[in-house]
């Protein structure tokens, strides 16, 4: 009884355990939701949604935002633009600017900066009352927005229009003129003092906002450094500029890491392991997104602010864009290269390099788009991209006549496939063995051993006598005796012939020997040999032929039967008798190799 009591005591203690656990982490996270409740409401929550439906609420949504973004950056120690409690401010402020003409790359930017400038110099500048703005009221009252679209800051060049079109049509926004004036303007003024009267000023918002971390760890960091690393140089602080020495450093030493790593792995690769080949093209894809690392943390890290920042992130992005080239290019070949590595590929063969131009030509056409849309993205219109584009394919076209015409053969020698590597041909005064197709030339091995590169162009115009495509070598001999021969004699002579000849090796049934008594002249009598050899070997049909000789002569010489005279004659000193007459002429369609 006691143990089961001990027992009983011992779950209950457990099971109140685990239910204090759970309240424990219950309160827990009720605290924290409610910490950060607290601190969204702390950090700029309680402001009004942005409003631009008017010159005042424009201004005022513009300076309310302002003041509080400069209060809780500044408690915070750094400027997060993808911070939670951040993040709001940044867009009410942009929300009232109008930058439909800013570029794509560095729109937030250019327009976050423009901002910065702006405030101060609103904040230098008298302001007339809230009041004296224009609200909707004033606007209706004016006879409505077409007769008042503009408003203009009194005694200044800044103005809130109203937008006709984009995603904030009808909306009173800051002019983009007004944001394109506005870090020019900010320079003029930037030693007045700041106007003691009027809405809330916020001092040294654009000093903070171009110096202060773009992360937590960051300005951690930075707190630890001398004083002397904060001093502006050349308009970023010196922690800024060593931080950017550094990070370009790095990003180098990557791409070329990068570069270096794939050469490698491609000379390896490229021929034993078409795949693992094909898979390099992931460190030219490391190696193009690196310069956007460095452009991220340069601006969100570093928050490098003006010119210098403009710069970096064009230049970050125009080495991007050449890295998208170099992979589409990098792609299209690894492709080919997977394609043809595919047994039903012959590796030298027309289809091979036909592939080969297929992919590149598909590479050119995906690099062009990249190229336009990279370069619409960078700030430069379409149409000076493709104006430029024509000019220069054109002066190409013009520079580059022989190549392209040279290139055409190519194709057409690809799309009729008069040989392949490997063959046999003859053309002209050239007679070889095709050793490579290049986009260019063509490279033969002639006969002689030399090495000929023929342009592709010059190719398709001519015409190929492709050898090794023959199905057998025909040869055509004539067997030529005395006209005096006895004609049973002739008779056994072509039973001789017809014998060494009968069912021969190399022979197919639809190609059988021909043999026939053709010539009869007052010097000779000819019997003429046809017979086909299959397969087109000329070396072992060079064999073949060299035992029908021999067996021929030998079984003549058996008969009694002589050849022709005088197709052989001998000479000797002693005496001027007629040696061993004898002429065996043989023609075949194979020309003799050298």
């Amino acid at each position: 009884m006691k143990s089961n009591a001990v027992a009983s005591v011992r779950v209950m203690l457990s099971i109140s355990c685990i239910g204090m656990a759970k309240t424990g982490i219950a309160l827990l996270i009720v605290i924290s939701l409610a910490g950060n409740v607290a601190r969204a409401q702390d950090n700029g929550s309680s402001l009004p949604p942005p409003d631009t439906s008017n010159p005042r609420a424009t201004l005022k949504t513009f300076i309310d935002y302002c003041n509080e973004f400069h209060r809780l950056t500044a408690a915070d120690r750094y400027f997060d633009r993808r911070s939670p409690h951040h993040r709001p401010l940044i867009r009410g402020i942009l929300d009232c600017l109008d930058t439909s003409e800013l570029p794509d790359y560095a729109r937030d930017d250019i327009a976050s900066e423009s901002a910065a400038c702006l405030k101060e110099i609103l904040d230098r500048v008298a302001l007339p009352p809230f009041e004296d703005v224009p609200d909707i009221e004033a606007i209706e009252a004016a006879g409505g927005p077409g007769e008042l679209s503009r408003w203009n800051i009194p005694g200044t060049r800044i103005v809130i229009a109203r937008v006709e079109e984009g995603p904030q049509k009808h909306e009173y926004l800051f002019t983009p003129g007004t944001i394109g004036r506005a870090m020019e303007r900010y320079e003029e003024i930037e030693l007045l003092d700041y106007r003691t009267t009027g809405p809330e000023i916020s001092k040294g918002l654009y000093r903070w906002y171009a110096s202060a971390p773009g992360h937590p760890m960051i300005a951690v960091i930075v707190d630890r450094l001398p004083e002397w690393t904060r001093e502006r140089a050349f308009g970023l602080a010196i922690w800024q500029w060593a931080g950017l020495v550094l990070a370009l450093l790095i990003t180098v030493l990557v791409m070329m890491l990068a570069y270096r790593l794939e050469r490698l792995l491609a000379v390896r690769w490229c021929e034993r392991a078409p795949f693992r080949y094909g898979l390099t093209i992931i460190l030219f894809v490391g190696a193009a997104l690196v310069p956007l690392g460095f452009k991220y943390f340069v601006e969100n890290a570093l928050t490098i602010r003006g010119t210098l920042l403009y710069v970096a992130s064009f230049s970050a992005n125009f080495v991007a864009l050449l890295g998208a080239t170099i992979v589409v290019f990098g792609a299209g070949g690894r492709i080919a290269v997977i394609i043809i590595a595919s047994p039903r590929v012959t590796t030298k063969g027309l289809n091979a390099q036909l592939i080969r131009i297929a992919c590149k030509l598909a590479s050119i056409v995906v690099a062009v788009i990249i190229f336009l849309e990279g370069g619409h993205f960078l700030g430069i219109p379409v149409t000076t991209l493709l104006a430029s584009a024509g000019v220069g394919g054109l002066a190409v076209a013009l520079a580059a006549q022989d190549t392209l015409k040279t290139l055409f053969g190519t194709i057409m020698l690809l799309a009729d496939k008069p040989f392949r590597v490997g063959e046999r041909i003859i053309f002209g005064k050239y007679d070889g063995v095709v050793e490579d197709i290049g986009l260019r030339s063509t490279r033969i091995r002639l006969l002689t051993g030399h090495q000929a590169h023929i342009p592709n162009d010059e190719l398709a115009r001519t015409d190929i006598e492709n050898v090794s495509q023959r199905p057998h070598i025909r040869r055509t001999a004539t067997i030529e005796m005395p006209s005096d021969t006895p004609v049973a004699k002739v008779k056994r002579a072509l039973q001789i012939v017809r014998m060494a000849v009968d069912n021969h090796e190399g022979m197919v049934e639809d190609f059988p020997p021909r043999i026939f008594l053709r010539d009869m002249n007052e010097s000779s009598i000819g019997i003429l040999m046809i017979y086909w050899y299959h397969p087109a070997n000329y070396w072992d049909y060079l064999e073949f032929s060299e035992k029908v000789n021999l067996q021929i002569m030998e079984q003549l010489e058996t008969e009694d039967i002589p050849f022709a005279a005088p197709a052989l004659m001998v000479h000797t000193v002693e005496n001027q008798r007629p040696g061993l007459k004898a002429e065996l002429s043989s023609k075949d369609e194979q020309l003799e190799d050298d």
